[in-house]
């Protein structure tokens, strides 16, 4: 499926995780992609490894919560690619988990800003140039953190929240304008975060058994879905993995159906 073809993307937190399956999920269907991460020996490897399979990929180092880094992004894409299409907000921290009256204030403001105020970066930094291309995607990735409560996770909770209260402005602001701006919550997933989660033993998403978690393959392939002129619909909204329609239209179903007809 080459359905990105000539458009081009930005994803944050690109290292591991939802962020390194999106972004090879993102090449697969025919998009250039700009890999970001706090450190840039993973994504400079994965990056080659998109070259390698024929897509077009580059990686730089950036910390979100620095707008200079991100606004440098953004002139690094244009320059590669000639344009941005889509954003994918996807850099996010969960740890320290930690009761507020235990958690260390650096710490906790530190995963604060990595969540709210880089997803508030990354929109600063892209519409300018989606506003001169008259159109552009930004999937800013959300939770259901974001409108519930977990013990431990009092930044993560609230940052979330915030995240998503950012969405919803910048789709009331721009929607008229020719940018989509979606929010998409992933479920538990197989990453980093859930090891971190698990070693808390606070709350009961820390009591999941790990087979409950998907591969990060499976959301990648719904943010990509999010991308395209199909999901145009789910502007402002903050989409989740569980919602069964949006498993049929983006053809995920189908996809695990044959993954596990195959395997």
């Amino acid at each position: 499926m080459r359905d990105l073809e000539n458009k081009t993307a930005i994803v944050t937190g690109a290292s591991r995780g939802i962020g390194a399956a999106t972004a090879r999920e993102l090449a697969a269907r025919g998009a250039a992609v700009l890999l970001l991460a706090r450190s840039s020996s993973e994504i400079q490897t994965i990056a080659a490894e998109i070259r390698e399979a024929g897509g077009q990929a580059e990686a730089m180092r950036c910390d979100v919560t620095a707008y200079a880094d991100v606004e440098a992004a953004v002139t690094h894409c244009r320059a590669a690619f000639g344009r941005v299409d889509i954003l994918i907000n996807n850099a996010g921290l969960i740890e320290p988990i930690a009761r507020l009256a235990e958690s260390d204030p650096v710490a906790w403001v530190t995963a604060a800003d990595v969540n709210y105020k880089g997803v508030y970066h990354g929109l600063r930094a892209v519409f300018p140039a989606m506003l001169e291309q008259g159109s552009g995607v930004v999937v800013n990735i959300s939770s259901g953190a974001a409108t519930g409560t977990l013990e431990g996770w009092s930044h993560y909770n609230s940052s979330k929240a915030a995240a998503l209260s950012l969405t919803r402005c910048a789709d009331a602001e721009y929607r008229g304008k020719g940018i989509r701006v979606v929010g998409f919550s992933p479920g538990t997933v197989a990453t980093g975060m859930q090891v971190a989660i698990k070693a808390s033993g606070l709350n009961p998403v820390s009591q999941l058994d790990p087979s409950a978690h998907s591969d990060p393959m499976v959301p990648a392939r719904l943010i990509a879905w999010l991308c395209t002129d199909e999901a145009s619909d789910y502007a402002g909204t903050d989409v989740s993995i569980q919602d069964e329609m949006v498993r049929q239209r983006s053809g995920l179903d189908a996809a695990e159906a044959v993954t596990r007809t195959t395997s």
